[in-house]
């Protein structure tokens, strides 16, 4: 495996203070290799996006390094954090928003490129542009003079793909990208990331809640809960032999096409569910190895 881009040192975030201090992110390690997947999975405020924003630099960490291309970001300096910013990209969840409505594809597209590319002028922009296009399966000649709101949902989300293309990102930060798309066009979205990660050896960090669309991207997956990490590892492994009671929580939230909602069979009892939370929720500090590429954490 090469060299990871980025790696997570034991970092940990927090947001308030003393007694009301919430922790958002405790003791959170992992590495984006090129060419590689690697899935966050947890529910809503379990801390994914806290993750997210301290991988694209909008939070800083209590504690622990982040590391990009093996130097601590502390002390890469403006050139190093500018060369970060531009190697670092977001995919955001909501493709109606995260494009600006006053603006034509061609601005959208255009705007990187000289951030990113300074070097290309003129035709050069306009054929990287259609280049970018025809990567994300789009036809230049179709979209490239339409403003977004004249864009499907699907549409706006391979915009979005091409904005991160453009920067030459090396690492996506993906969060939810599939959520808010009809379901005809979820899997197009996924084949397309995962021809960029074979194609351009891009790193993803692909944020979401949806098992199987993890299962489907990823060869890796973290699974956290209440800011913790609480199992990891290859995603076959874990997703097909769950050790942490929190990851089995997560598998049995799952449909099951054999069972009927009716069935008593097909819930938990909310004690159990809720016992599973509490233990959850401690500080768990101990390191399990499962077997090769799979861990689990527990309380010391």
């Amino acid at each position: 495996m090469q060299e990871p881009i980025i790696a997570l040192e034991q970092v940990s975030k927090s947001f308030g203070h003393g007694s009301k201090a919430v922790r958002a992110a405790h003791d959170i390690s992992f590495a984006l290799h090129p060419g590689r997947t690697l899935a966050l999975v947890g529910e809503s405020g379990s801390g994914k996006t806290t993750c997210a924003r301290l991988v694209m630099r909008e939070y800083r960490p209590d504690s622990g390094r982040i590391l990009f291309r093996g130097k601590d970001l502390n002390a890469i300096g403006a050139a190093g954090l500018k060369e970060y910013r531009r190697a670092v990209q977001m995919i955001f969840q909501d493709p109606f928003a995260s494009l600006n409505p006053a603006h034509t594809v061609d601005f959208i597209l255009r705007r990187p490129l000289a951030l990113g590319r300074p070097h290309l002028k003129g035709r050069a922009v306009d054929e990287t542009i259609a280049d970018l296009l025809r990567r994300v399966e789009l036809n230049p000649g179709a979209v490239v003079r339409k403003h977004p709101h004249e864009l499907s949902g699907g549409q706006r989300q391979r915009i979005n793909i091409a904005r991160t293309l453009a920067m030459g990102a090396q690492v996506i930060v993906a969060d939810e990208p599939t959520s808010m798309l009809d379901v005809s066009v979820r899997l197009e979205v996924l084949n397309l990331l995962n021809e960029m990660k074979r194609d351009l050896g891009v790193a993803l960090l692909y944020i979401t809640h949806d098992l199987a669309t993890a299962r489907y991207v990823a060869e890796d997956i973290l699974v956290m809960y209440a800011g913790q990490i609480v199992e990891w590892g290859d995603v076959h492994q874990v997703l097909t032999n769950p050790q942490h009671a929190y990851t089995r929580l997560l598998l049995s939230a799952v449909p099951d096409p054999e069972i009927r909602f009716d069935d008593p069979g097909a819930r938990l009892d909310p004690r159990a569910v809720d016992a599973i939370r509490r233990e959850a929720r401690l500080l768990q500090d101990r390191v399990v190895e499962i077997g090769p590429n799979h861990f689990t954490r527990q309380a010391a």
